[in-house]
């Protein structure tokens, strides 16, 4: 496998996280472009405005911290329990809210002076919009890219309707089409260049341990990638 090559992981968490093979030598676990359209292509942040990552844990929600930095914004990201929250900060994430333990709209409104954030970044979707909504600036942004609460997702408006846009977002906007994918690797490879974006290794594991790196996988103690390394042996037939 060389530079640039892609490579394939193996699927295997309910909460979609995936372990991927990375190939001994020259290769690269980029963060990819998923953040990119609602962050930075779609100009609806700007420097200085706070967006709020939820399951920033996630490969997608630390490229998303990185891709909110790198444009000026200021992230906030949520986690479920306390124990990830100095490894969000230190991967980027100006505050972390640990939804576990405390109300997400009332520390919303504390860190942004009663403002609220300019854009949502969700993969859970379900009932749970209803409370991202209530952190929200008046003229903001929820976008939904993921679906880890199967329950149906309702627009955010049942009891104040809020003075916001809703809207999902998928890769495949961006890959899909060659000249925002053109500009989407630029981006992405601009960021690596300056240090801005960097690959976020939680754990490797060797090929022959495979089993126990599912079992870390299904335990979501993870914060990143969870790699897989396969190494070739140059020397067979």
């Amino acid at each position: 496998m060389n530079p640039g090559e892609p490579f394939r992981g193996v699927r295997g968490s309910r909460r979609g996280a995936r372990a991927r093979a990375r190939p001994a030598r020259g290769g690269l676990a980029a963060p990819g472009p998923g953040g990119h359209g609602p962050l930075a292509e779609s100009g609806r942040v700007s420097p200085g405005d706070h967006v709020l990552i939820t399951a920033a844990s996630s490969s997608v929600g630390l490229a998303a911290l990185q891709i909110a930095r790198h444009i000026g914004a200021i992230p906030i990201a949520t986690t479920r329990g306390a124990d990830k929250e100095q490894r969000l900060l230190d991967a980027g994430a100006a505050h972390v809210i640990v939804t576990g333990e405390e109300g997400l709209p009332a520390r919303v409104k504390e860190i942004t002076g009663g403002e609220g954030v300019r854009l949502a970044f969700d993969p859970v979707a379900g009932p749970g919009v209803e409370t991202l909504a209530r952190g929200i600036a008046p003229g903001g942004f929820l976008v939904v890219y993921g679906a880890l609460d199967p329950r149906p997702t309702p627009l955010p408006n049942a009891r104040s309707y809020p003075a916001l846009t809703s809207s999902t977002y998928t890769l495949f906007e961006i890959t899909t089409n060659p000249e925002r994918l053109r500009r989407a690797v630029a981006f992405v490879g601009a960021g690596l260049a300056s240090g801005t974006l960097a690959p976020v290794v939680d754990r490797t594991f060797d090929l022959a341990d495979i089993a126990e790196a599912h079992r870390y996988m299904a335990a979501n103690g993870q914060v990143g990638k969870i790699v897989v390394t396969v190494t070739h042996d140059d020397t067979a037939a």
